[in-house]
């Protein structure tokens, strides 16, 4: 079975990262530690390839360290590329992160620092946003396309985040990435068969 999942909200949320990157500082994408390649967008790496990178492998608590470090290694050596590892729902790493896009993007005086914040969908962008803000801004859910439009978030220290829609790309072209995002709830249940998931998982 081949699965393919990329609803009109996300083709509308990818103009609109195209539109907004002239103007972005840092591109984050949060992954999830258990499929690191098969949740790194090819769109939002190609998109942003001359901008400096964060990969967040997020989840990190249901991975295998030892695999996990191995994917922070191969993303490190992609040019502009800094990675962290999280585990979002027992740690908040906010000072980390903000050093680490003060580091990349040293401050222009009078300017902010504009901090666009992408991923596949039910990777935990929105929790990350959440712990950033120190508050509960962003609606969070254990389902994909919770956020369905971009915001702006104004942190201290003159960054402010661009809080995307989770968006996959048109064609999964490597099927048993499509299978992993679907056991992983990167793709809505109503796209696939819950019995062919399951026998693939």
């Amino acid at each position: 079975m081949s699965i393919q999942w990329y609803p009109g909200h996300m083709r509308k949320a990818s103009n609109e990262m195209i539109e907004a990157l002239p103007l972005v500082n840092v591109v984050i994408e949060v992954l999830d530690a258990r499929i690191p390649f098969s949740s790194s967008n090819p769109f939002i790496q190609e998109l942003s390839a001359d901008k400096p990178h964060i990969k967040l492998l997020n989840k990190t608590d249901l991975g295998d360290p030892d695999i996990t470090k191995l994917w922070q290694d191969y993303f490190e050596e992609l040019a502009n590329t800094k990675t962290l590892l999280l585990d979002l729902k027992n740690h908040d790493p906010s000072k980390q992160i903000i050093d680490l896009i003060n580091k990349l993007s040293p401050q222009k005086e009078g300017r902010n620092t504009l901090v666009m914040v992408t991923g596949i969908p039910n990777v935990g962008k929105s929790t990350l946003i959440n712990h950033l803000a120190g508050r509960l801004i962003a609606k969070t859910g254990n389902e994909p396309a919770v956020t369905k439009m971009q915001q702006r978030i104004k942190l201290d220290q003159g960054i402010v985040l661009l809080d995307t829609p989770g968006v996959l790309w048109p064609k999964l072209e490597n099927q048993h990435g499509g299978y992993r995002l679907a056991v992983t709830g990167a793709i809505k249940e109503t796209a696939v068969s819950n019995d062919d998931i399951a026998m693939y998982a």
